[in-house]
């Protein structure tokens, strides 16, 4: 394959058919979402069939136990895919939303109209679901999408290429409004992330080496985040109770995620009151502790190097430093931190609203565990993943996400002079 020309050609009917996709009603986006779920529901054991191939080849090319799981198609997921289609289909439909309509002393009116970004390219690896989570939201926030998967699920993504090709075909759009790349070439890579002619944004969702390549090489607009070296901060005025449930859920609810605690900071006047009792209930889930010196002095832990502080674990290890006050906790957040998401426990509203003032992290909590940084439970229904980035989403990004906005002036004949 001339891979060169192949993507060209991709990219050429991606950006025809978003033409045609940003103009679709809701009803035809929700009708293609609907179609689609009813294919995969009648072709699982096609799917199941195509996956096996996948997980064959992973087993003989040495892939982990874990990469294996995350690959693998099961009925239950299969399940939660064509779930996740539905519940797509439910959310509010952000295109076309006018607001902040007022007149001009002119006598136009001004306001701002919700439009899709145009022709997204996503770059993901392992979990073949993750084709239709980003092809779902992609097609009802009015983008078209090229979908580039890991080449350990080649086939179980084009047998999911296939389910959607048939969904919007039914529902009267083109089946290039979602395009999944045929080859394992990384070549494609390359020049889906350096055609702006074609493509409008990039998100790539995978690992830290993924996204840096990408973020380094891409011509084209990135949405993304690297690490999720997440806080929590105990102040001294905290609720103890509170804040033992929310560092133990923060860190142990699940090790491999983004929003999971890496670094647990805890003010002098409560040290030696929290943190015998965590040690214990972190020792007995397994979880290694790594502390400062002043920590060291009250409960067993290996110490801590500067290293630890720098590091998304994403395993049942925790970094905890102890620190003088508000200020100090915050200097720390602000330096170690990757901006995802960080947290403090306090009953002191004043130090509460300094924190969310002054931490610089695209979510921000008071008295919640960092684990509820994520699409579903902010009521977007869905996320085609997190962003660090300043410029244009921050935080999940869902279907306003994928969206941008144009301003719109409406007059009646006025002229300016």
């Amino acid at each position: 394959m001339d891979v060169i020309a192949y993507m060209a050609k991709v990219g050429q009917q991606a950006r025809a058919a978003s033409r045609i996709i940003g103009k679709a009603n809701t009803g035809v986006k929700n009708q293609a979402l609907s179609a689609i779920a009813s294919a995969i529901d009648a072709r699982r054991a096609e799917l199941i069939s195509a996956n096996q191939k996948d997980m064959a080849n992973g087993r003989s090319n040495g892939l982990d136990a874990a990469l294996l799981d995350r690959l693998e198609l099961t009925p239950a997921r299969i399940d939660a895919m064509i779930e996740g289609l539905q519940q797509v289909a439910a959310l509010p439909d952000p295109v076309g939303e006018i607001t902040g309509m007022s007149y001009r002393p002119s006598g136009i009116q001004v306001g701002k109209m919700r439009v899709p970004l145009g022709v997204i390219g996503i770059i993901y690896e392992s979990r073949p679901n993750v084709t239709v989570e980003a092809a779902s939201l992609c097609l009802k926030s009015g983008n078209a999408t090229v979908l580039r998967g890991g080449s350990e699920s080649i086939h179980s993504n084009q047998a999911i290429a296939a389910c959607i090709r048939e969904g919007l075909e039914k529902a009267g759009l083109p089946q290039t409004v979602v395009q999944v790349v045929e080859t394992t070439d990384r070549a494609a890579v390359g020049e889906l992330i350096t055609m702006p002619q074609y493509v409008d944004v990039i998100v790539p969702r995978g690992g830290k080496g993924l996204i840096e390549r990408i973020s380094r090489d891409a011509r084209v607009p990135v949405i993304k985040h690297l690490d999720g070296i997440c806080h929590v901060y105990i102040d001294a005025q905290a609720d103890l109770d509170k804040a033992i449930n929310i560092a133990m859920n923060a860190k142990t609810h699940r090790y491999g995620t983004c929003n999971t605690m890496e670094t647990l900071l805890v003010h002098q006047a409560v040290a030696e009151k929290v943190l015998p009792t965590l040690a214990d209930q972190y020792t007995a889930k397994g979880v290694e502790l790594r502390g400062c010196a002043r920590t060291q002095k009250i409960i067993s832990c290996k110490p801590a190097t500067e290293e630890d502080w720098k590091t998304e674990y994403l395993a049942p290890i925790l970094s905890i430093r102890i620190v003088d006050d508000l200020d100090a906790a915050i200097d720390h957040i602000n330096t170690y931190s990757s901006q995802h998401t960080d947290a403090i426990v306090t009953e002191n509203y004043t130090l509460a609203r300094r924190f969310l003032t002054e931490v610089d992290s695209a979510s921000v909590m008071v008295n919640a565990s960092t684990r509820f940084a994520d699409g579903f439970e902010y009521g977007l229904g869905a996320e085609i993943g997190i962003s660090t980035d300043k410029i244009h989403a921050r935080g999940p990004v869902g279907l306003e996400g994928l969206t941008s906005q144009k301003y719109i002036v409406l007059g009646d004949g006025h002229i300016r002079r």
